[in-house]
């Protein structure tokens, strides 16, 4: 039996929840600057789920953060993305995700706990 979009987008919304309930250090760091439109006046989102259709399936993921006026996708990276299978998936889903005429951003935990000012900097230079 083939789940209902409907309630295929309430798991991913629980999902994304789960997430923004159990955020990283650095993501918790990085919202400071990004929630209530404190970057520049921008609205970014925190774990949201973008969804794309491909071969009359939905898949999603749930981006760290996104700006819906510039369509663009903040990650920030811990160290499990050092691994190559985890490189690799993370390959595929940035050029899926470009494709969907979204640019995406990565930084590592380490950076944006260390200097979050040359983060925000960065940001408002792809925002521009």
């Amino acid at each position: 039996m083939r789940t209902s979009y409907k309630k295929y987008k309430a798991i991913i919304n629980a999902r994304a929840k789960k997430l923004r309930n159990n955020s990283t250090p650095a993501e918790a760091e990085l919202w400071k600057y990004l929630r209530k439109k404190e970057l520049d006046g921008y609205k970014f989102l925190r774990q949201h789920p973008v969804l794309h259709s491909q071969n009359n399936r939905v898949y999603f993921f749930i981006a760290d953060f996104y700006c819906h006026k510039h369509k663009l996708i903040i990650e920030v990276d811990g160290d499990i993305h050092d691994k190559l299978e985890q490189q690799e998936y993370d390959q595929m889903r940035t050029a899926t995700l470009e494709e969907m005429g979204l640019k995406i951003i990565r930084f590592k935990n380490k950076e944006v706990l260390t200097n979050p000012n040359s983060v925000i900097e960065q940001i408002k230079i792809v925002l521009k």
